[in-house]
């Protein structure tokens, strides 16, 4: 377990929590489950699961049971984090730009430009502060006790900050005296710092008060209370595409006192969605012309367009040789080791190994479009065999992980289930911060490796200890 270092010893993040858990009344974790459900539930802290005919939301399973992270951990693993996030924004700016990473060999050149998320209206491009993924969401797992490793990179419209910030001021309302115990560093500041940020990356005619807003596609999203959400605490108003118009060049927004300029939009948009004019006609949920307010430099897109080539996991192979090409440095985070089935012999062993390993589409995302080997049929198997041969670029794969595991309460008791870590990390001209913690997702089934919401996993607040 997270909790443990080996067999029956607590790892010392976790002993002051071991201690506590010890002495607490055998039904107190239970009942304090059934509170937390209850509130999340009055607050309306839901999400939404396409496809689901059953129900249109869902609360997310929130486990009472805090991932501990000590200091000295942390430190090392910010410092990791601040350097992909670098590596990803230099990348971004490259393959939009010089190209160098292409014509150097580092990738391969159809890997970007046959990307459904290259966007060659962004060719020769500078958004403004030369920043492309002001929000980044970085999914890491532990495989032991020698630190964390990279899932994936999710640079487009990462979610789930929300549920981070909820099951904080959760956890503070259930376990005071618990919190007392500890020196635990704050995540309430986020949106302090996501809100600074944002500031910092305003084009350089917006003055020192730049409008900013939150632009949802509408409450039909599945992520819409987090849109919400996020537009309150950053005290900015939340807009969707009909209440925007272009005009000269720059973004307004309607208001009852009349047009008002809008400097940055922290999008919750991809890419096809957000001009009907520059991109899929049939939006209805963007705003006609942005593109020509944001190619003049007007306006700020939080996360710039054309940042999806990044999320794609074909690409996340080439990240270790992408950091070591723009910063000289050796990545301080380690990739999962992956096969990229577009490569012949790596195809050959897939095929050969597929039944012990883990397939996952290149643009597959929420747990959906993957094949889990040792937890899959035979037929299931068979199945995706078919597409890996027939489509095999569209795929990579990778060893099933023996991913680290945390005490989470399962209606009985407390039992090791596997869990992930997003922490989210802020760019802007002003540098790289991260949120001290992060979203810990948890497969609440016994046994599953498969933490995303929509799969039936959980989450649980993530503790950074002060030292």
């Amino acid at each position: 377990m997270t909790g443990t270092s080996g067999p029956g010893e607590v790892r010392h993040p976790y002993r002051t929590l071991s201690r506590w858990l010890d002495a607490a009344p055998a039904d107190l974790l239970t009942s304090r489950s059934r509170q937390a459900e209850l509130f999340f539930r009055r607050m309306g802290v839901t999400f939404a699961v396409y496809g689901d005919v059953e129900s249109n939301e869902r609360l997310i399973p929130f486990d009472v049971v805090p991932r501990i992270i000590g200091a000295a951990e942390w430190a090392a693993l910010e410092k990791g984090l601040v350097q992909r996030v670098n590596g990803l924004n230099a990348f971004l700016k490259d393959i939009y730009g010089a190209q160098e990473c292409i014509k150097a060999g580092i990738i391969p050149a159809d890997l970007i430009f046959t990307n459904p998320h290259y966007r060659p209206e962004m060719q020769g491009r500078r958004p403004p502060g030369d920043i492309w993924t002001h929000i980044c969401g970085v999914d890491l797992v532990r495989t032991g006790e020698d630190g964390f490793i990279v899932l994936e990179d999710n640079c487009r419209t990462p979610s789930g900050v929300s549920y981070m910030l909820e099951n904080r001021e959760m956890m503070m309302r259930l376990f005071p005296d618990l919190f007392a115990e500890h020196r635990i560093r704050p995540v309430e500041t986020y949106t302090d710092m996501l809100l600074s940020s944002l500031q910092a990356s305003a084009p350089e005619g917006a003055g020192g008060d730049p409008n900013i807003v939150v632009l949802t596609p509408g409450p039909y999203n599945s992520a819409y209370y987090e849109h919400s959400f996020l537009a309150d605490k950053l005290g900015v108003e939340l807009v969707e595409g009909g209440d925007l118009f272009v005009n000269d060049d720059i973004v307004f927004m309607r208001t009852t006192q009349g047009p008002k300029r809008v400097d940055v939009i922290y999008r919750r948009i991809d890419d096809d969605w957000l001009d009907p004019l520059t991109f899929r006609p049939d939006s209805s949920v963007g705003v006609p012309s942005i593109m020509n307010a944001y190619a003049a430099g007007n306006v700020t897109l939080s996360n710039a367009v054309g940042t999806g080539v990044a999320d794609d996991k074909a690409v996340y192979t080439y990240m270790p040789e992408i950091i070591r090409f723009f910063s000289g440095e050796e990545p301080i985070l380690k990739n999962v080791p992956t096969w990229r089935c577009r490569e012949p012999d790596a195809l050959k062993e897939v095929l050969d190994k597929l039944p012990e390993l883990v397939v996952k589409e290149v643009g597959g995302s929420g747990g959906y479009g993957m094949l889990v080997g040792p937890a899959s049929t035979k037929a299931e198997i068979e199945e995706f065999r078919a597409k890996l041969i027939a489509d095999p670029d569209d795929f990579i794969a990778q060893p099933t992980l023996s991913l680290s595991t945390a005490p989470t309460l399962d209606g009985t008791g407390l039992s090791p289930r596997h869990v992930d870590l997003r922490p989210f990390v802020l760019s802007s001209p002003a540098g790289v911060k991260v949120a001290p913690g992060g979203l810990t997702r948890v497969a609440l089934k016994a046994g599953s490796l498969v933490v995303n919401s929509s799969q039936g996993g959980g989450t649980k607040d993530t503790w950074v200890l002060d030292e």
